[in-house]
């Protein structure tokens, strides 16, 4: 019996040490995935500066004063419009955005990714002449276009666009981390994820398994942030007869929803 006794806490202790492990990679994981993510924004706008600068260049525009001597020929205004609409394909392919000209406008396609992984695409073709509006796209119905739109399609395109790419793969990293979840920890998952179609309410109940016996919690995760794909709220709760142990082991669980993908949680 003491035999097996210290058996079982050597195993417990290297299972912990093996957690451990695992909890320090991730933390590292996380903080480069940070870092990348500042320097890319970095990038961006560095890029955004130089799209501006083009923009003040426009002729008749403020800060450049038409010489009355020499009118502006239509042509040239045309011929900058195509610079500066290519100036911004550039510049929205390299944020996962591409487009190409139309005989009425633009047709965007918005590409959505998470954690390196490719996830959906989604298209959107605007007219812009006598002024910008949208022609047809394939939209969720739940992605509030039309809110965005009428804040920023007529007055900052490249806002417009870089807001519904940061709600679409929200959106799409949500989704993908349910999914995940369902697909690989469904013998943990006790019945059905509840969800809603923007994946913006997660509620499940989930079995760990400790010393033989095994403990049910019930999860409910809200994000409050629709550009986010991260929780703003979490809530993980055990049966009241659960030792105190585990009311301990319900508060880290919900820590680490906050701060990390749902289905690299359950890795832990």
């Amino acid at each position: 019996g003491v035999l097996a006794y210290l058996e079982m806490l050597e195993t417990q202790a290297h299972q912990e040490a093996v957690e451990q492990e695992k909890r320090e990679q991730q933390k590292e994981k996380l903080a480069m995935l940070k870092a990348r993510v500042r320097k890319l924004r970095l990038q961006r706008d560095k890029l955004r500066e130089k799209v501006d600068l083009q923009e003040k260049q426009q002729p008749g525009k403020e800060g450049v004063v038409p010489d009355p001597a020499h009118p502006i020929a239509p042509r040239d205004v045309v011929e900058w419009r195509i610079r500066n609409l290519q100036a911004l394909l550039q510049l929205f392919y390299l944020t996962g955005i591409s487009g190409k000209p139309t005989r009425r406008g633009v047709c965007f396609s918005l590409s959505t990714a998470y954690e390196g992984t490719y996830l959906d695409s989604y298209h959107l073709e605007l007219c812009t002449n006598p002024q910008v509006q949208i022609l047809r796209h394939s939209i969720p119905v739940f992605i509030p276009l039309e809110q965005i739109s009428k804040k920023y399609l007529q007055t900052d395109i490249r806002r417009f666009l870089s807001l519904l790419s940061d709600h679409l793969n929200a959106y799409a990293g949500r989704r993908h981390q349910a999914e995940q979840l369902e697909e690989h920890f469904s013998d943990q998952i006790e019945g059905a994820l509840q969800r809603n179609s923007l994946y913006n309410l997660l509620i499940f109940n989930y079995n760990i398994p400790r010393n033989a016996q095994t403990f049910p919690f019930q999860a409910r995760l809200l994000y409050g942030d629709p550009c986010c794909s991260l929780p703003t709220e979490v809530t993980v709760s055990c049966t009241p007869d659960a030792p105190a142990s585990l009311v301990e082991t319900a508060a880290s669980h919900s820590e680490m929803f906050r701060c990390v993908a749902l289905h690299k949680a359950f890795q832990s």
